[in-house]
């Protein structure tokens, strides 16, 4: 029997929300300054580097820690694997805040920000043949269609509130939501496809000043692989983060099963990636003994490693190793992402970045209201499956 979600319960003002709130106090100073005084003020991007952190984290990588919605769907959905249908709302949950933070990072990044709003009105103005506008409408569609697919688990809540209206919408949205669900779920599946190829697409404009390590007609589909490792172990991580600052059992079995899952699509993104430089002979490249060298086989060594870490089943089943293994997993893709759009980028010998102090504050405020977002809407509503601890026990 499928474990119903249920709220988690227990206080909201704890001692972790209070310091991620002050974390992202200073961060919101940050955010005014550089939205009343430019780019120029706040960051260290120049005309060599106009992509810097904000893109490189907030949106590049952090879309695609995002993705466990999408990788819990293409199981659940697609492969018919029911058994996994209690992860689908705590991924699209995670999902959900990780691209409203991503939309939230571009904003930032534009220079006049306040005009963002044209970019899906003005379809008069669409360039067709742009790989960014792409990204950007995926995003924006991608962002609102997983806060309709969570909406559920609000007007669940709600449909017994002692507010009327509220009451009413509730209930009368929830079988109009189950109705559309499987238009929902598609467009859940197709605009993430869509997206996350398109980053890898965007770095190929960057043509000869982007290195050959990394410079390959196949890196639109080695962005979406890694965006589906990195969603499987972000989901992993998730569910191991709430069992323990829950007091939640963990869901070891389906914990295994998805670990299970994720080994063989790193091994296609190694193999993927080793073929293609021994295809575009530059393999060598990989033994040239300079940074970008060690970075790459660094890469290589990271996406292996899990493979190790999960190769038999009673690792699989150990919850520790389980969390070491994802946590590797993350870092492999957020390197190869950081990479690809930072260090293989070589505008030419007089550019240099480094992110400013307040491009690392703001950084550290998106994540911080993230995990907020995350604790108190799984505190308030169902999320989690399974019995919420007593209330007193509720530290996080």
């Amino acid at each position: 029997m499928t474990p119903h979600a249920t709220p988690v319960g227990g206080r909201l003002w704890t001692p972790s929300v209070q310091l991620l709130s002050g974390i992202l106090g200073i961060s919101l100073i940050v955010m005014l300054w550089r939205f009343v005084f430019g780019l120029g003020a706040t960051t260290a991007l120049n005309d060599g580097y106009p992509l810097g952190l904000w893109i490189a984290f907030d949106v590049v990588t952090g879309t695609a820690l995002a993705c466990g919605g999408y990788g819990v769907a293409i199981l659940v959905y697609v492969l018919n694997k029911g058994r996994y249908h209690p992860m689908v709302r705590p991924a699209l949950l995670t999902s959900a805040l990780g691209y409203t933070l991503a939309a939230i990072g571009v904003n930032l990044d534009l220079g006049r920000w306040y005009l963002v709003w044209k970019v899906p009105l003005y379809f008069w103005h669409w360039n067709f043949n742009s790989a960014l506008l792409e990204v950007a409408l995926c995003i924006m569609a991608y962002m609102v269609v997983l806060w309709i697919e969570l909406s559920p688990a609000f007007f669940e809540k709600f449909q017994d509130s002692p507010i009327g209206s509220l009451r009413r919408v509730s209930r009368a949205a929830l079988p109009i939501l189950e109705k559309a669900s499987l238009w929902i779920i598609a467009l859940g599946l197709l605009l993430p496809t869509m997206h996350q190829s398109s980053l890898g697409t965007l770095m190929l404009l960057a043509g000869a000043r982007l290195h050959p390590l990394w410079n390959t007609p196949i890196l639109p589909l080695l962005f979406l692989i890694s965006c589906v490792s990195m969603g499987y172990a972000m989901v992993v991580f998730e569910s191991a983060f709430s069992s323990i600052a829950f007091k939640r059992t963990p869901e070891i079995k389906m914990l295994a099963g998805l670990a299970g899952a994720m080994v063989p699509i790193l091994y296609v993104f190694a193999a993927l990636r080793f073929a293609d430089l021994a295809w575009r002979g530059r393999l060598g490249l990989l033994f040239a003994g300079d940074g970008r060298s060690v970075l790459a086989a660094l890469e290589f060594v990271l996406f292996l490693a899990p493979t190790v870490m999960l190769a038999t089943r009673a690792r699989r089943h150990d919850l520790g190793n389980l969390v070491r293994a994802a946590m590797v997993m993350m870092f492999a893709g957020a390197l190869y992402r950081f990479d690809t759009y930072l260090v293989a980028f070589t505008p030419g010998a007089h550019w240099s970045y480094f992110p400013s102090v307040q491009e690392i504050l703001v950084t550290l405020g998106l994540v911080s209201v993230e995990l907020i977002a995350y604790i108190l809407i799984v505190k308030t509503f169902p999320i989690l499956a399974g019995h919420p601890a007593a209330a007193e026990r509720q530290a996080v």
